[in-house]
């Protein structure tokens, strides 16, 4: 296993030598399909940035739950990207988990 672990967190973008022809082709529907919930969650999180933009403007605050989603959109985002871009074999869920994203400093 390539991936890169510690502390219970694994690092999405490591090289990995070996990679499965069948994959290759399930991943083209998988993308797709991928690629239409993104765009769905991505629009709706547009939305919320729009919304959220008037929010913080007018109260001089930011609202949690706006957040939380645009948040939950980005984290699903950075999820599934490395599967799509052909970094790993391993298939993400097509609907969005429980991500939590760190910067090492």
């Amino acid at each position: 296993m390539a991936e890169e672990k510690t502390e219970g967190m694994k690092q999405l973008f490591v090289y990995e030598h070996d990679a499965k022809r069948l994959e290759l082709f399930i991943r083209i529907v998988y993308a797709f399909v991928i690629g239409l919930v993104l765009m769905v969650y991505g629009f709706i999180a547009g939305i919320c940035m729009i919304v959220l933009w008037f929010v913080i403007l007018i109260l001089g605050r930011r609202s949690e739950g706006l957040s939380n989603f645009i948040k939950g959109y980005l984290e699903y985002y950075v999820h599934v990207i490395s599967y799509v871009y052909f970094m790993t074999d391993d298939r993400p869920g097509i609907f969005p988990e429980k991500t939590e994203i760190y910067e090492k400093k």
